[in-house]
């Protein structure tokens, strides 16, 4: 007990420097790191982000967010050439609840993307925040 009163700011450090490589370790699990819908919107709207939908055509046709790309998680893998071009720009997965926009993220990183997102808790989550849905076909 001694030695962590004369040592306490090295008790802290390694407290702070475990805290931070847990953080850092949940952010960057491998289907990337998670983004809120209000996140997400400053994401599209700051830097670009595509956003690609990974449930199928007909949860696709029945609301998605504005400019995603509908792309079938079934499909993702034998697709993934077309996006060659986009892996240094931010991509954010969204599916319905977010657990198929998670695998996706594995597959979208292990092909060299740079920036992965994953909406956190899917469209459903992004209804639930008020954010705007679109039913236009792309």
């Amino acid at each position: 007990m001694d030695f962590l009163q004369q040592n306490w700011h090295w008790a802290a450090l390694a407290a702070f420097t475990s805290a931070a490589l847990i953080f850092d370790l949940l952010k960057n699990r491998p289907g990337g790191a998670s983004l809120s819908p209000l996140e997400a919107t400053m994401k599209i709207n700051r830097d670009d982000a595509l956003v690609l939908d990974v449930r199928t055509q007909d949860e696709f046709s029945r609301g998605h967010i504005a400019g995603a790309r509908n792309v079938p998680m079934v499909d993702l893998e034998r697709r993934l050439a077309e996006f060659d071009k986009l892996k240094s720009k931010p991509v954010i997965l969204c599916c319905q609840s977010g657990a198929r926009s998670q695998s996706a993220g594995e597959i979208l990183r292990k092909a060299g993307f740079d920036q992965v997102f994953n909406l956190h808790g899917g469209l459903q989550e992004w209804e639930r925040a008020g954010q705007p849905v679109s039913r236009k076909r792309k």
